[in-house]
């Protein structure tokens, strides 16, 4: 059975980074929304605001290679529950495991450091600053999941974490 797992949380809590060796050690497709939005901005059809065609453009792909036999590493902030529900029934929908992660960095100013050093590995994509992260409208969850805090741990020990909590882990 194949598998989604889903990593959501706050720009710069190390989402990315995580989920690039989850998807490495599982041999997963990885969903990266910021390099599926920042493709879409580059192809100049979407004046303004893409609401949600990247987060849509994401599920297709998962379900595709979900209904494959995949798994699949979605990387997204994933701020509402309704964008978690919409990753759960993609997931669900294929038949697939569904394992939430939530990423965070419970030391502000270890948050905002990283924010602030961090360079863009996405060509042309334009990173959040401190404020806008703050600011962010991200909502409390409403259901478990792993929850990694990754202030003082290396990105190797939060893989393990992951990792660990997967069946087989």
């Amino acid at each position: 059975m194949s598998r989604l797992i889903v990593l959501a949380g706050l720009p710069g809590t190390g989402k990315s980074s995580i989920a690039r060796g989850v998807a490495e050690a599982t041999r997963a497709v990885w969903l990266r929304i910021d390099s599926l939005e920042q493709a879409i901005r580059d192809a100049g059809i979407v004046q303004g605001s893409l609401d949600d065609a990247g987060y849509r453009a994401a599920h297709a792909v998962a379900r595709d290679n979900l209904g494959l036999g995949r798994d699949v590493v979605a990387d997204c902030v994933n701020p509402w529950m309704l964008t978690r529900n919409a990753w759960r029934d993609t997931g669900l929908g294929a038949d697939a495991r569904v394992f939430e992660i939530e990423t965070v960095c419970s030391d502000p100013k270890e948050h905002r450091r990283r924010l602030e050093t961090r360079a863009a590995e996405v060509p042309g994509l334009v990173l959040p600053d401190w404020a806008a992260v703050a600011n962010r409208d991200y909502h409390p969850w409403d259901r478990d999941r792993l929850i990694i805090d990754t202030a003082g741990l290396s990105v190797s020990a939060c893989i393990d974490r992951v990792l660990a909590s997967l069946p087989g882990g």
